[in-house]
């Protein structure tokens, strides 16, 4: 597995993109609204910063309600999602998502639960 991107929870997308890109000349690569959210990608090297704002409620509502604005979870990029979570159960490590399932940018992706992978969100992505 390679490292694939680092999601951000925003409260505005639009600013922390341009923040991002002044700061540290990142480029928007991608940008859709997807499953209640808004979601633009900045290309980083070879990886990306998802950059995470609420439309209607949500997941991400509810994180920013929680925890406030920064790091939502950490992807990393694998050929086999459905072999990802199976390697992680033999670990005992617990699966958000029991099969693949759809994600942003037309991936299939499959979370980890935090409890398991020391207080960290993980996100398996297959492009």
């Amino acid at each position: 597995m390679e490292f694939d991107h680092a999601g951000i929870a925003t409260d505005d997308v639009d600013a922390l993109a341009t923040l991002f890109g002044e700061l540290c000349g990142f480029d928007v690569a991608h940008e859709e609204t997807f499953d209640g959210m808004r979601v633009v990608f900045l290309e980083v090297g070879n990886g990306y910063l998802e950059l995470l704002e609420p439309e209607d409620g949500g997941t991400i509502a509810r994180y920013l309600d929680e925890h406030g604005p920064g790091i939502h979870h950490l992807a990393f990029e694998t050929d086999d999602v459905a072999g990802a979570i199976e390697r992680a159960r033999e670990l005992d490590v617990t699966p958000v998502d029991e099969e693949p399932r759809p994600g942003a940018w037309g991936h299939d992706v499959a979370f980890l639960h935090p409890k398991d992978t020391g207080g960290v969100l993980v996100e398996f992505v297959e492009h």
